[in-house]
């Protein structure tokens, strides 16, 4: 995994579980290196951006991580590029720092934990491995 900078100004996480149908999302902070889960976004497309934009006004993050799908291998596939454009228009839209995690198996250990809404799920797992990497 890559290290990154990530000013501790940043206290406070909006994580998204990007997919063509439906977004995952969760919330969390560094003082607790916890995270919890939100309402799954239904929406496709652009559509997306309007509950998105809600999100960051109700919760004021710090700064966004986007959960960056891989093969078990390592090697990127089509949903890795999907999930980069993304993060790349979240930065732009809302100017805030991005953070990409590796969120390879994130969705299959959601499913394993019995969670309902397994996308919101994925969020948690992939804010909860980027805040333990945190200094």
């Amino acid at each position: 995994m890559m290290v990154v900078e990530v000013s501790a100004r940043c206290q406070r996480f909006l994580a998204f579980d990007f997919g063509l149908k439906r977004t995952g999302v969760a919330s969390g902070n560094r003082l607790t290196g916890t995270a919890t889960p939100q309402a799954t976004i239904q929406a496709l497309g652009d559509a997306r951006f309007a509950p998105i934009a809600a999100r960051i006004q109700e919760w004021q993050p710090d700064a966004l991580v986007v959960g960056v799908p891989y093969h078990p291998d390592g090697a990127a596939h089509e949903n890795t590029a999907r999930a980069l454009k993304f993060a790349r228009q979240l930065r732009g839209r809302y100017g805030l720092p991005v953070f990409e995690v590796d969120e390879r198996y994130s969705t299959t250990e959601a499913h394993a934990l019995g969670a309902k809404d397994a996308d919101a799920a994925s969020a948690c797992i992939i804010l909860e491995q980027f805040l333990r990497s945190l200094p």
